[in-house]
Protein backbone atom coordinates (compact mmCIF):
# COMPACT_ATOMS: atom_id res chain seq x y z
CA UNK A 1 0.00 0.00 0.00
CA UNK A 2 1.61 3.42 -0.99
CA UNK A 3 1.93 5.96 1.32
CA UNK A 4 1.37 9.80 0.85
CA UNK A 5 4.21 11.71 -0.55
CA UNK A 6 5.97 13.37 2.53
CA UNK A 7 8.86 15.58 2.06
CA UNK A 8 9.09 16.93 6.17
CA UNK A 9 9.43 13.10 6.99
CA UNK A 10 13.29 13.56 5.84
CA UNK A 11 14.02 16.22 8.26
CA UNK A 12 15.07 13.60 10.67
CA UNK A 13 17.49 12.00 8.76
CA UNK A 14 18.84 15.31 7.01
CA UNK A 15 19.33 16.46 10.83
CA UNK A 16 21.09 13.81 12.11
CA UNK A 17 23.27 13.34 8.66
CA UNK A 18 24.91 16.32 9.43
CA UNK A 19 24.70 16.10 13.12
CA UNK A 20 26.45 12.74 12.83
CA UNK A 21 29.14 13.92 10.40
CA UNK A 22 27.30 11.86 7.27
CA UNK A 23 26.59 14.81 4.94
CA UNK A 24 26.92 18.23 5.25
CA UNK A 25 25.49 21.33 2.75
CA UNK A 26 27.97 22.12 0.65
CA UNK A 27 29.97 25.71 1.42
CA UNK A 28 27.53 26.17 3.89
CA UNK A 29 29.47 29.06 5.65
CA UNK A 30 28.54 31.02 2.84
CA UNK A 31 25.19 30.15 3.06
CA UNK A 32 25.20 27.07 0.45
CA UNK A 33 24.82 26.10 -3.07
CA UNK A 34 21.64 24.43 -3.85
CA UNK A 35 21.82 20.80 -4.76
CA UNK A 36 25.45 19.97 -3.59
CA UNK A 37 26.12 18.21 -0.41
CA UNK A 38 29.38 17.54 1.10
CA UNK A 39 30.20 13.46 2.55
CA UNK A 40 31.33 14.00 6.47
CA UNK A 41 33.55 11.81 8.36
CA UNK A 42 30.94 9.08 8.80
CA UNK A 43 29.35 9.09 4.85
CA UNK A 44 32.60 9.10 3.70
CA UNK A 45 33.02 5.54 5.22
CA UNK A 46 29.05 4.89 4.42
CA UNK A 47 29.78 5.96 1.26
CA UNK A 48 33.03 3.85 0.66
CA UNK A 49 31.18 0.53 1.81
CA UNK A 50 28.34 1.13 -0.38
CA UNK A 51 30.93 1.00 -3.25
CA UNK A 52 32.77 -1.64 -2.00
CA UNK A 53 29.85 -3.59 -1.60
CA UNK A 54 28.86 -2.91 -5.30
CA UNK A 55 31.95 -3.44 -6.82
CA UNK A 56 32.22 -6.82 -4.42
CA UNK A 57 29.24 -8.04 -5.92
CA UNK A 58 29.64 -6.82 -9.33
CA UNK A 59 33.34 -7.50 -10.39
CA UNK A 60 34.98 -9.46 -7.64
CA UNK A 61 32.94 -12.50 -6.98
CA UNK A 62 32.05 -13.12 -10.93
CA UNK A 63 34.70 -14.34 -13.63
CA UNK A 64 32.85 -12.64 -16.32
CA UNK A 65 33.24 -8.85 -15.21
CA UNK A 66 35.87 -6.53 -15.37
CA UNK A 67 36.01 -2.90 -13.99
CA UNK A 68 37.50 0.38 -15.65
CA UNK A 69 37.75 4.16 -15.02
CA UNK A 70 37.62 6.39 -17.42
CA UNK A 71 37.83 10.22 -17.51
CA UNK A 72 35.34 12.31 -16.40
CA UNK A 73 36.57 15.03 -19.41
CA UNK A 74 36.27 13.21 -22.89
CA UNK A 75 36.27 13.79 -26.60
CA UNK A 76 33.35 16.28 -27.57
CA UNK A 77 32.68 13.58 -30.48
CA UNK A 78 32.04 10.86 -28.09
CA UNK A 79 28.87 13.48 -26.82
CA UNK A 80 27.86 13.62 -30.59
CA UNK A 81 27.89 10.07 -31.23
CA UNK A 82 25.94 9.33 -27.93
CA UNK A 83 23.26 11.51 -29.09
CA UNK A 84 24.14 13.82 -25.70
CA UNK A 85 24.25 17.05 -27.71
CA UNK A 86 21.34 17.28 -30.07
CA UNK A 87 19.39 15.06 -27.37
CA UNK A 88 20.36 15.70 -23.84
CA UNK A 89 18.25 18.28 -22.96
CA UNK A 90 14.97 19.31 -20.49
CA UNK A 91 11.99 22.26 -21.86
CA UNK A 92 12.30 24.51 -19.65
CA UNK A 93 10.43 28.44 -18.92
CA UNK A 94 12.07 31.08 -18.20
CA UNK A 95 10.37 34.23 -15.89
CA UNK A 96 10.61 37.20 -17.80
CA UNK A 97 11.12 39.11 -14.84
CA UNK A 98 13.52 37.51 -12.83
CA UNK A 99 14.73 35.17 -15.32
CA UNK A 100 13.88 32.02 -12.96
CA UNK A 101 14.19 29.11 -14.90
CA UNK A 102 12.29 25.83 -14.74
CA UNK A 103 10.16 22.79 -15.76
CA UNK A 104 6.66 23.36 -16.87
CA UNK A 105 5.63 21.38 -14.03
CA UNK A 106 6.94 23.66 -11.34
CA UNK A 107 5.21 27.20 -12.60
CA UNK A 108 3.35 27.08 -10.17
CA UNK A 109 6.65 26.60 -7.37
CA UNK A 110 7.81 29.19 -9.59
CA UNK A 111 5.20 31.52 -9.12
CA UNK A 112 5.16 31.28 -5.26
CA UNK A 113 9.01 32.19 -5.69
CA UNK A 114 8.36 35.03 -7.60
CA UNK A 115 5.62 36.31 -5.60
CA UNK A 116 8.13 36.82 -2.45
CA UNK A 117 9.60 39.56 -4.42
CA UNK A 118 8.35 42.68 -4.75
CA UNK A 119 6.94 42.05 -8.46
CA UNK A 120 3.60 40.65 -8.59
CA UNK A 121 3.37 40.19 -12.51
CA UNK A 122 4.46 36.41 -13.53
CA UNK A 123 5.06 35.85 -17.42
CA UNK A 124 6.65 32.62 -18.54
CA UNK A 125 7.89 32.22 -22.20
CA UNK A 126 7.36 29.11 -24.20
CA UNK A 127 9.60 26.38 -23.11
CA UNK A 128 12.95 26.37 -24.17
CA UNK A 129 15.12 22.96 -24.67
CA UNK A 130 18.20 23.65 -22.28
CA UNK A 131 21.53 21.06 -23.04
CA UNK A 132 21.77 19.36 -19.36
CA UNK A 133 25.80 19.01 -20.53
CA UNK A 134 28.42 20.99 -18.55
CA UNK A 135 29.89 23.15 -20.69
CA UNK A 136 33.67 23.90 -20.48
CA UNK A 137 36.69 24.77 -22.15
CA UNK A 138 40.43 22.54 -22.64
CA UNK A 139 43.30 24.99 -23.23
CA UNK A 140 44.17 28.52 -22.93
CA UNK A 141 41.49 29.58 -25.59
CA UNK A 142 37.89 29.91 -24.87
CA UNK A 143 36.29 29.25 -28.71
CA UNK A 144 34.09 26.76 -30.25
CA UNK A 145 37.33 24.45 -30.87
CA UNK A 146 38.02 24.47 -27.13
CA UNK A 147 34.50 23.24 -25.82
CA UNK A 148 34.67 20.27 -24.19
CA UNK A 149 31.80 18.74 -21.71
CA UNK A 150 32.12 17.04 -18.36
CA UNK A 151 30.52 13.87 -18.72
CA UNK A 152 26.64 13.26 -17.83
CA UNK A 153 27.08 9.89 -17.51
CA UNK A 154 29.62 6.77 -16.91
CA UNK A 155 28.63 4.38 -19.65
CA UNK A 156 30.13 6.65 -22.95
CA UNK A 157 33.46 5.68 -21.36
CA UNK A 158 32.84 2.28 -21.38
CA UNK A 159 31.55 1.93 -25.17
CA UNK A 160 34.26 3.80 -26.57
CA UNK A 161 36.57 1.18 -24.28
CA UNK A 162 35.46 -1.68 -25.61
CA UNK A 163 38.15 -2.80 -28.16
CA UNK A 164 40.66 -1.83 -25.83
CA UNK A 165 39.04 -4.03 -22.95
CA UNK A 166 38.80 -6.85 -25.54
CA UNK A 167 42.44 -6.78 -26.74
CA UNK A 168 43.66 -6.27 -23.44
CA UNK A 169 42.09 -9.03 -21.33
CA UNK A 170 40.90 -11.73 -23.97
CA UNK A 171 37.06 -12.10 -22.46
CA UNK A 172 34.80 -13.81 -24.43
CA UNK A 173 31.06 -13.21 -24.60
CA UNK A 174 29.03 -12.71 -22.66
CA UNK A 175 31.11 -10.15 -20.12
CA UNK A 176 30.72 -7.01 -18.11
CA UNK A 177 32.39 -3.75 -18.09
CA UNK A 178 31.85 -1.91 -14.54
CA UNK A 179 33.11 1.73 -14.16
CA UNK A 180 32.28 3.89 -10.84
CA UNK A 181 32.87 7.59 -11.11
CA UNK A 182 31.39 11.04 -10.97
CA UNK A 183 29.17 12.83 -13.81
CA UNK A 184 26.95 16.09 -14.02
CA UNK A 185 23.89 17.15 -15.28
CA UNK A 186 23.08 20.86 -14.95
CA UNK A 187 19.52 20.24 -14.22
CA UNK A 188 16.69 21.34 -12.49
CA UNK A 189 16.52 19.85 -8.77
CA UNK A 190 14.04 19.25 -5.85
CA UNK A 191 14.10 19.40 -2.58
CA UNK A 192 14.68 16.03 -1.85
CA UNK A 193 17.97 16.33 0.24
CA UNK A 194 20.64 14.11 -2.11
CA UNK A 195 18.00 12.45 -4.38
CA UNK A 196 18.91 14.32 -7.04
CA UNK A 197 21.70 16.21 -7.48
CA UNK A 198 24.19 18.40 -10.55
CA UNK A 199 26.90 16.67 -9.41
CA UNK A 200 26.61 12.62 -8.43
CA UNK A 201 28.32 9.38 -8.24
CA UNK A 202 27.13 6.68 -10.71
CA UNK A 203 27.94 2.39 -10.45
CA UNK A 204 27.35 1.36 -14.17
CA UNK A 205 28.08 -1.61 -15.85
CA UNK A 206 27.38 -2.76 -19.62
CA UNK A 207 27.24 -6.81 -19.74
CA UNK A 208 27.66 -7.32 -23.52
CA UNK A 209 26.31 -10.02 -24.72
CA UNK A 210 25.11 -12.09 -28.23
CA UNK A 211 21.40 -10.43 -29.57
CA UNK A 212 19.45 -13.90 -29.15
CA UNK A 213 20.70 -13.81 -25.14
CA UNK A 214 19.69 -10.46 -24.26
CA UNK A 215 16.20 -10.56 -23.31
CA UNK A 216 17.14 -13.98 -20.50
CA UNK A 217 20.57 -11.40 -19.82
CA UNK A 218 18.06 -8.74 -18.87
CA UNK A 219 16.14 -10.84 -16.67
CA UNK A 220 18.95 -12.14 -14.67
CA UNK A 221 19.93 -8.74 -13.92
CA UNK A 222 16.18 -7.58 -13.10
CA UNK A 223 16.55 -10.00 -10.05
CA UNK A 224 19.91 -9.56 -9.25
CA UNK A 225 20.03 -6.35 -8.99
CA UNK A 226 16.84 -6.06 -6.76
CA UNK A 227 17.92 -8.90 -4.49
CA UNK A 228 21.30 -7.05 -3.86
CA UNK A 229 19.26 -4.03 -1.72
CA UNK A 230 17.63 -6.65 -0.08
CA UNK A 231 20.77 -8.85 1.17
CA UNK A 232 21.90 -5.21 2.20
CA UNK A 233 19.17 -4.95 4.62
CA UNK A 234 16.45 -2.66 2.54
CA UNK A 235 13.16 -3.83 3.45
CA UNK A 236 11.82 -5.63 0.58
CA UNK A 237 7.91 -4.38 1.20
CA UNK A 238 9.90 -0.68 0.41
CA UNK A 239 11.71 -2.56 -3.12
CA UNK A 240 9.79 -3.04 -6.36
CA UNK A 241 9.98 -3.62 -9.83
CA UNK A 242 8.59 -1.07 -12.43
CA UNK A 243 8.67 -2.01 -16.39
CA UNK A 244 8.63 0.88 -18.37
CA UNK A 245 5.35 1.69 -20.69
CA UNK A 246 6.49 1.55 -24.34
CA UNK A 247 6.44 5.64 -24.57
CA UNK A 248 8.80 5.97 -22.01
CA UNK A 249 11.68 3.88 -23.83
CA UNK A 250 14.12 5.40 -25.66
CA UNK A 251 13.92 4.47 -29.10
CA UNK A 252 17.56 1.81 -29.14
CA UNK A 253 15.94 0.46 -26.21
CA UNK A 254 13.83 -2.77 -26.21
CA UNK A 255 12.79 -2.98 -22.44
CA UNK A 256 14.06 -1.48 -19.22
CA UNK A 257 12.93 -1.58 -15.49
CA UNK A 258 13.29 0.55 -12.45
CA UNK A 259 13.95 -1.08 -9.17
CA UNK A 260 11.80 1.61 -7.29
CA UNK A 261 11.92 2.52 -3.51
CA UNK A 262 9.49 4.07 -1.37
CA UNK A 263 11.02 7.48 -0.42
CA UNK A 264 8.72 9.67 2.31
CA UNK A 265 7.59 11.34 -1.52
CA UNK A 266 6.54 8.29 -2.83
CA UNK A 267 7.71 5.69 -5.08
CA UNK A 268 10.97 6.75 -7.22
CA UNK A 269 13.64 5.46 -9.16
CA UNK A 270 16.23 4.02 -7.42
CA UNK A 271 18.48 1.87 -10.43
CA UNK A 272 17.66 1.28 -14.22
CA UNK A 273 18.15 -1.91 -15.55
CA UNK A 274 17.85 -1.40 -19.90
CA UNK A 275 18.32 -3.53 -22.59
CA UNK A 276 20.48 -0.71 -25.34
CA UNK A 277 20.67 -3.30 -28.52
CA UNK A 278 23.86 -2.89 -30.28
CA UNK A 279 22.93 1.27 -30.35
CA UNK A 280 25.82 2.97 -28.50
CA UNK A 281 28.55 0.40 -29.96
CA UNK A 282 27.17 1.20 -33.25
CA UNK A 283 27.06 5.01 -33.02
CA UNK A 284 30.54 5.36 -31.74
CA UNK A 285 31.69 2.73 -34.96
CA UNK A 286 30.19 5.24 -37.35
CA UNK A 287 31.26 8.23 -35.85
CA UNK A 288 34.93 7.62 -35.41
CA UNK A 289 35.27 5.36 -38.38
CA UNK A 290 36.52 2.64 -36.52
CA UNK A 291 35.37 -0.46 -36.73
CA UNK A 292 33.87 -1.91 -33.38
CA UNK A 293 33.16 -5.43 -33.52
CA UNK A 294 33.48 -8.79 -31.32
CA UNK A 295 35.49 -11.45 -33.29
CA UNK A 296 35.49 -15.32 -32.15
CA UNK A 297 38.42 -15.95 -34.33
CA UNK A 298 38.15 -20.35 -33.59
CA UNK A 299 34.50 -20.29 -33.86
CA UNK A 300 34.65 -17.51 -37.24
CA UNK A 301 32.31 -15.46 -35.50
CA UNK A 302 31.67 -11.73 -35.96
CA UNK A 303 29.20 -9.58 -34.61
CA UNK A 304 27.84 -6.48 -32.79
CA UNK A 305 26.99 -6.96 -29.69
CA UNK A 306 23.64 -6.19 -27.23
CA UNK A 307 24.12 -4.67 -24.02
CA UNK A 308 22.28 -4.95 -20.77
CA UNK A 309 23.01 -1.97 -18.44
CA UNK A 310 22.41 -2.13 -14.88
CA UNK A 311 22.83 2.00 -13.75
CA UNK A 312 22.70 2.80 -10.09
CA UNK A 313 23.63 6.61 -8.51
CA UNK A 314 25.47 6.12 -5.85
CA UNK A 315 23.99 8.89 -3.66
CA UNK A 316 20.85 7.79 -4.41
CA UNK A 317 21.90 4.68 -2.94
CA UNK A 318 23.26 5.80 0.21
CA UNK A 319 19.95 7.81 0.68
CA UNK A 320 17.78 4.82 0.48
CA UNK A 321 20.04 3.02 3.11
CA UNK A 322 19.85 6.06 5.53
CA UNK A 323 16.17 5.99 5.14
CA UNK A 324 15.82 2.28 5.31
CA UNK A 325 17.73 2.10 8.56
CA UNK A 326 16.83 5.30 10.48
CA UNK A 327 14.28 3.82 13.41
CA UNK A 328 13.38 5.56 16.65
CA UNK A 329 12.48 3.78 19.27
CA UNK A 330 12.51 3.51 23.49
CA UNK A 331 15.01 2.01 25.78
CA UNK A 332 13.81 1.82 29.66
CA UNK A 333 11.16 4.44 28.67
CA UNK A 334 14.21 6.69 27.02
CA UNK A 335 13.88 7.01 23.68
CA UNK A 336 16.50 6.51 20.75
CA UNK A 337 17.65 6.98 17.43
CA UNK A 338 19.53 4.40 15.54
CA UNK A 339 20.41 3.39 12.62
CA UNK A 340 20.08 -0.24 11.84
CA UNK A 341 22.80 -0.57 8.49
CA UNK A 342 24.32 -3.55 7.75
CA UNK A 343 27.29 -4.53 9.19
CA UNK A 344 29.22 -3.94 5.57
CA UNK A 345 27.72 -0.61 4.81
CA UNK A 346 27.96 0.80 8.60
CA UNK A 347 30.85 3.28 8.92
CA UNK A 348 32.02 1.65 12.20
CA UNK A 349 31.61 -2.27 12.73
CA UNK A 350 32.97 -1.66 16.49
CA UNK A 351 33.25 0.93 19.51
CA UNK A 352 35.47 0.23 22.07
CA UNK A 353 35.06 1.97 25.35
CA UNK A 354 36.76 1.74 28.93
CA UNK A 355 34.28 1.87 31.32
CA UNK A 356 36.14 4.52 33.53
CA UNK A 357 38.82 7.13 32.27
CA UNK A 358 41.19 5.51 35.31
CA UNK A 359 42.11 1.83 37.27
CA UNK A 360 43.84 0.84 33.79
CA UNK A 361 40.52 0.79 32.13
CA UNK A 362 41.63 2.79 28.72
CA UNK A 363 45.13 0.97 28.65
CA UNK A 364 43.29 -2.22 28.12
CA UNK A 365 40.59 -1.25 26.22
CA UNK A 366 42.90 0.57 23.82
CA UNK A 367 44.29 -2.85 23.35
CA UNK A 368 41.23 -4.01 22.59
CA UNK A 369 40.42 -1.68 20.24
CA UNK A 370 44.17 -1.75 18.17
CA UNK A 371 43.26 -5.45 17.48
CA UNK A 372 39.94 -5.35 16.51
CA UNK A 373 41.01 -2.67 14.40
CA UNK A 374 43.42 -5.03 12.51
CA UNK A 375 40.36 -6.65 11.21
CA UNK A 376 37.29 -4.51 11.55
CA UNK A 377 37.17 -0.57 11.09
CA UNK A 378 36.89 0.29 14.97
CA UNK A 379 36.00 3.75 17.22
CA UNK A 380 37.54 4.40 20.81
CA UNK A 381 35.79 6.19 22.89
CA UNK A 382 36.15 7.14 26.60
CA UNK A 383 34.06 10.68 26.43
CA UNK A 384 30.55 10.92 28.69
CA UNK A 385 28.72 8.14 30.74
CA UNK A 386 28.38 5.08 29.45
CA UNK A 387 24.67 5.38 28.07
CA UNK A 388 25.58 8.60 26.11
CA UNK A 389 28.47 6.73 24.30
CA UNK A 390 26.05 3.82 23.46
CA UNK A 391 23.42 6.77 22.33
CA UNK A 392 26.15 8.07 19.86
CA UNK A 393 27.28 4.87 18.42
CA UNK A 394 23.34 4.14 17.92
CA UNK A 395 22.97 7.08 15.81
CA UNK A 396 26.07 6.27 13.66
CA UNK A 397 24.91 2.86 12.61
CA UNK A 398 27.80 1.13 14.52
CA UNK A 399 26.33 -3.02 14.47
CA UNK A 400 28.62 -3.68 18.43
CA UNK A 401 29.82 -2.19 21.22
CA UNK A 402 32.52 -3.51 23.75
CA UNK A 403 33.53 -2.71 27.23
CA UNK A 404 36.18 -3.26 29.45
CA UNK A 405 35.41 -3.24 33.03
CA UNK A 406 36.66 -4.27 36.52
CA UNK A 407 35.98 -7.71 35.65
CA UNK A 408 38.12 -7.44 32.06
CA UNK A 409 41.38 -7.10 34.51
CA UNK A 410 40.40 -9.76 36.50
CA UNK A 411 39.20 -12.62 33.80
CA UNK A 412 39.77 -11.09 30.03
CA UNK A 413 36.21 -10.98 29.40
CA UNK A 414 34.41 -7.86 27.93
CA UNK A 415 30.67 -6.89 27.41
CA UNK A 416 29.54 -6.98 23.59
CA UNK A 417 26.28 -5.19 23.33
CA UNK A 418 24.51 -5.62 20.23
CA UNK A 419 22.69 -2.36 18.50
CA UNK A 420 19.47 -3.80 17.36
CA UNK A 421 18.91 -6.55 19.80
CA UNK A 422 20.54 -4.38 22.99
CA UNK A 423 21.59 -7.56 24.47
CA UNK A 424 24.59 -7.46 26.53
CA UNK A 425 26.54 -10.82 26.99
CA UNK A 426 30.12 -11.53 28.49
CA UNK A 427 33.26 -12.70 25.79
CA UNK A 428 36.89 -13.74 26.03
CA UNK A 429 38.76 -11.33 24.08
CA UNK A 430 41.04 -14.00 22.81
CA UNK A 431 37.21 -15.59 21.41
CA UNK A 432 36.18 -11.72 20.36
CA UNK A 433 37.35 -11.77 16.99
CA UNK A 434 35.28 -14.97 15.90
CA UNK A 435 32.38 -13.65 17.58
CA UNK A 436 32.22 -10.70 15.55
CA UNK A 437 32.92 -12.65 12.32
CA UNK A 438 29.88 -14.97 13.36
CA UNK A 439 27.75 -11.84 13.71
CA UNK A 440 28.78 -10.07 10.55
CA UNK A 441 29.23 -13.05 8.53
CA UNK A 442 32.52 -11.68 7.21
Amino acid sequence: MESSPNISALDPIVALAKRRGFVFPSSEIYGGLGSCYDYGPLGVELKRNVKDAWWRSMVHRREDVVGIDCSIIMHPRVWEASGHVSNFNDPLVECAHCGLRMRQDQIDAGIEKCAKSENKQHAFGEPRSFNLMFKTHLGPVEDEASTVYLRPETAQGIFVNFLNVVDSTRVKLPFGIAQQGKSFRNEITTRRFTFRTCEFEQMEMEFFCRPQESAAWYEYWRKERLQWFIDLGVSPERLRLRDHRPDELAHYSSACADVEYLFPFGWSELEGIACRGSFDLTQHAQHSGKTIIWRDQANNETLVPHVVEPALGTDRAILVFLIDAYTEDEVEGNPRTVLKLHPRLAPYKVAVFPLLRKDGHPEKAQEVYRMINESYHAFYDDSGNIGRRYRRQDEAGTPVCVTVDHQTLQDDTVTVRNRDTLEQHRVKISALRAELAALFGF
